[in-house]
């Protein structure tokens, strides 16, 4: 049996928040299959797919820059400006609705939400964060359409901006798992 980690004495120094901060986000390392394993995987090309892009009003100065960023990175990935259709919607607690009514038409390879949530001094921000997220995933499960999470939950205006680019993030993965979702209908054959 292993031994539980020593408990910190209240005295002792805690970390500071700058510390705290340069800590990674994520984990280091690349993701890896075992050899001998078929592998269904999507591209993150998108030349002739239809993406749906919904995004909030609310925050807009964050979520103007989140579509910016969303709509160059469609373009780099393929995807024609005819293809894409942007659906504004009051904030990200509407964003839900939106992608589930985009991807209810079947027009749409997938659907990239974009939005912004920033704590604030109620617990607003978790009620709002918390339905957007879940709101989008059972978007995705019930219709079947990928539907990317490109909402950002930080805890200021700073943290916000230094995070636009997870707006490409977002559009990489809608586009990768729409392509995984056409391969796999195509092994179904």
């Amino acid at each position: 049996m292993s031994e539980l980690p020593a408990l910190r004495p209240p005295d002792e120094e805690q970390p500071d928040e700058e510390q705290a901060e340069e800590q990674p986000e994520h984990a280091p390392g690349q993701f890896e299959v075992p050899s001998g394993y078929k592998v269904l995987t999507g591209s993150k090309g998108g030349s002739g797919k239809a993406v749906g892009v919904v995004v909030a009003k609310f925050n807009g100065g964050v979520t103007s820059r989140l579509l910016q960023r969303a709509l160059d990175e469609l373009e780099e990935a393929g995807v024609e400006r005819e293809s894409v259709t942007i659906v504004p919607v009051p904030g990200a607690f509407e964003l839900p609705i939106a992608a589930i009514a985009l991807a209810k038409t079947r027009k749409y390879a997938c659907i990239v939400a974009l939005g912004c949530v920033i704590r604030g001094e109620t617990p607003h921000f978790d009620y709002v964060a918390g339905e957007a997220a879940s709101g989008l995933q059972l978007a995705a499960i019930e219709t079947g359409v990928p539907v990317s999470f490109g909402v950002l939950t930080t805890e200021s205006l700073e943290q916000a901006e230094a995070r636009i680019d997870r707006a490409t993030d977002a559009v990489r993965g809608a586009l990768e798992m729409a392509g995984l979702f056409q391969h796999l209908r195509a092994a179904a054959r």
